[in-house]
């Protein structure tokens, strides 16, 4: 049984020319990263033990071996970002792997138009994430005291008497948590809007939990851009400005990039 190939991303076959190919260690930790060239695009690869590194043996990996899942995610994570810095690199999912160079050159040929589009898109261009997050307890007391509705309902339960009160409050409390994510919404598919002079293409991602992002406040949006390079600057001092003018009502804004171009370059 022959080797298998894993495959970390896709680059234009010109730009390999360029500059020389840096030794970087494989998915085994032992065998050297190279490229396949076919024809206008190069594949970034290593080889893999077919026996120790099968589809059953992996998927046990990944289900029972968090140790092991961590260390060979980073590996790829970390190589992928290291030749996204030197190349125009269309990136592969972790643990994309091929029987034999024949089954990769096949579908690279297949997906030739698509390749070359994504190139192309890519080229000059940046992929940066931005999260928002927000102190809902900072925002809350601004949206119980400037929102129009609530102001209202407030006022109306101030008339009634003390015994409906009570129960009226109670619907009061679930009005203005209801005002407060509308708002953190708002503000944040305006900064989004706001953002997109920046940016070629920007999408919208699910939010974190804090269980995952570790932090107090909550997260209220999650987006991917796509950036000229020439942009990217002027981007940042825009969040940066966003940061200062809304830190005080419990605004916080997290940038960060550049990363691989998962988002704008899906290749199967």
């Amino acid at each position: 049984m022959g080797d298998l190939i894993y495959l970390y991303g896709l680059i234009p076959t010109e730009e390999t020319t360029e500059q020389s190919f840096p030794s970087f260690k494989g998915f085994d930790g032992e065998r050297e990263i190279y490229t396949l060239s076919f024809g206008s695009t190069t594949a970034i690869v290593c080889q893999l033990n077919a026996e120790e590194y099968s589809e059953e043996n992996i998927k046990e990996k990944i289900n029972d071996d968090m140790e092991w899942l961590q260390e060979k995610a980073f590996h790829h994570h970390e190589t992928v970002v290291a030749f996204s810095k030197m190349y125009t690199v269309v990136p592969l999912k972790f643990c994309t792997i091929y029987k034999n160079e024949e089954s990769l050159m096949n579908t690279v040929q297949t997906n030739q138009d698509k390749l070359n589009s994504a190139f192309s898109l890519l080229a000059g261009n940046e992929e940066w994430n931005l999260k928002i997050y927000c102190d809902d307890s900072l925002l809350k007391d601004q949206v119980s005291k400037s929102n129009p509705a609530i102001e209202e309902k407030r006022a109306q339960i101030s008339e009634l008497p003390k015994g409906r009160q009570f129960f009226e409050k109670k619907k009061l409390d679930k009005l203005i948590d209801s005002e407060l994510e509308e708002e953190k919404t708002r503000i944040s598919e305006k900064i989004h809007f706001q953002l997109k002079e920046f940016v070629l293409q920007g999408n919208v991602k699910r939010n974190w939990s804090k269980d995952v992002t570790g932090k107090d406040e909550n997260m209220t949006w999650n987006s991917v851009y796509l950036i000229p390079k020439s942009d990217v600057e002027p981007f940042l001092e825009k969040i940066q400005q966003y940061e200062k003018d809304m830190k005080e009502t419990g605004w916080q804004f997290a940038a960060s990039g550049p990363w691989p171009a998962y988002h704008f370059s899906s290749f199967s």
